[in-house]
C-alpha cells in the first residue's frame, strides 16, 4: 500500500531538482530589482537592457559552445523569438523606465501582477487547468503583494507612468513565459535561454549609441550592476527557470516568483537603505505562505506522466 501511494524515486528527485532551480530563479530575479535601480541612476533604460542583455548572451554563448548543444530543432524557433522580443527585449527595457519612476517594492508588485496573466493564459492556451490550489495560493499572494507594494509606495511617490510601464512589463513577461512551455519540448532550456537573450539584444540595438556614452561616464559600480544583471538574473536564472518550468506548469511556476516581493523588500532594506515597516514584512509573509499553498499537492497514486 506504500508502495502504491508514494511517487516513483526518479519523479521525487525530479521535483526536488525543480523546486531548487525556481528558488534560484526567484532569489536571482528580486536582487535584479536592487540591481536596476541601483544602475538605473547612470544608465538610461534601453542602454542598461542592451549591456544587461549583451552581458548574458556572452556568457550564455561560451556555456553552449563548451556543451555542444547545437542549434534549437525548428518547432522551438516560434516561442523562442516570441519570447525574445517580449520576455528578453520588451520587459527589460519597460521594466528599467518603470524603475526609474517607483521603488523598487512597487515594481516588484506591479510586475507580480504576471503570473495571474500565465495562469490563466496557461489554463487557456496551454490546457493546464485551474487547479483550487493554484487559485487559492495567488489569490493570498496577490493580496501579501498588494500589502508589500502599498507600504512602499510613499506617499504618492508612485507616479502613474511608472505604475503603467511596470505593468507593461508584467504583460510581456507573461506573454513570454507562456510561449516558452511549448518551445520547451524542443529545445533545453539552455538553449532557448541563449538565442532568446540574444534575439532580445538584436532587438535593443538601436540603444547602443546610448550604451556606448554612457558606459564611458558611468561609474565601475553602476557598469557591474549592469554586467551582474547579464550574468545571474539573466543567463543564470533563466536557464534555472526554463529548467524548472520544462518540468513543472507555468501556472505553478508563475505563482512561484510572488515570493519576489517579499525578498526585494529584504535587499533594499539591506542595500538601497530602505527600512520595512511590520506591515511590509506582514505582506512578504503572505506572499511566501501563498506561493506553499500554490506548489502544494494532494498525495495521490501515481499514474503515467503527463
Amino acid at each position: 500500500m506504500d508502495q502504491l501511494e508514494a511517487p516513483p524515486e526518479p519523479a521525487r528527485r525530479v521535483d526536488k531538482l525543480a523546486v531548487a532551480a525556481a528558488t534560484v530563479t526567484v532569489v536571482l530575479w528580486a536582487s535584479a530589482f536592487v540591481a536596476i535601480r541601483s544602475a538605473g541612476d547612470e544608465y538610461s533604460p534601453g542602454a542598461l537592457a542592451l549591456g544587461r542583455l549583451l552581458s548574458g548572451t556572452l556568457v550564455l554563448g561560451v556555456i553552449w559552445l563548451v556543451r555542444r548543444e547545437g542549434l534549437p530543432s525548428r518547432g522551438a524557433w516560434p516561442g523562442i523569438v516570441t519570447a525574445g522580443l517580449l520576455w528578453f527585449g520588451g520587459y527589460m527595457v519597460a521594466l528599467n523606465w518603470g524603475e526609474q519612476l517607483v521603488d523598487a517594492g512597487t515594481a516588484a508588485l506591479v510586475v507580480n501582477i504576471g503570473p495571474i496573466l500565465i495562469a490563466l493564459l496557461g489554463g487557456w492556451l496551454l490546457k493546464e487547468g485551474f487547479a483550487p490550489r493554484l487559485l487559492a495560493g495567488m489569490a493570498v499572494s496577490f493580496a501579501g503583494a498588494a500589502v508589500v507594494g502599498l507600504s512602499m509606495s510613499g506617499e504618492g511617490s508612485a507616479s502613474v507612468g511608472g505604475v503603467l510601464l511596470c505593468l507593461l512589463a508584467a504583460v510581456t513577461y507573461a506573454a513570454g513565459v507562456v510561449s516558452q512551455k511549448p518551445a520547451l519540448r524542443h529545445a533545453s532550456a539552455l538553449q532557448f535561454t541563449t538565442f532568446g537573450c540574444g534575439i532580445g539584444a538584436v532587438a535593443c540595438l538601436p540603444f547602443a549609441g546610448q550604451l556606448a556614452s554612457q558606459a564611458g561616464d558611468a561609474s565601475p559600480g553602476a557598469t557591474l550592476n549592469m554586467v551582474y544583471l547579464g550574468v545571474f538574473p539573466t543567463a543564470i536564472a533563466f536557464t534555472t527557470w526554463g529548467y524548472a518550468l520544462a518540468r513543472t506548469s507555468a501556472g505553478k511556476m508563475g505563482a512561484t516568483t510572488y515570493a519576489a516581493p517579499a525578498l526585494v523588500v529584504l535587499m533594499s532594506w539591506l542595500f538601497l537603505g530602505e527600512v520595512p515597516g511590520l506591515i511590509t514584512l506582514a505582506g512578504g509573509l503572505l506572499c511566501l505562505a501563498g506561493v506553499a499553498v500554490a506548489r502544494s499537492s494532494r498525495r495521490r497514486r501515481p499514474g503515467p506522466p503527463a
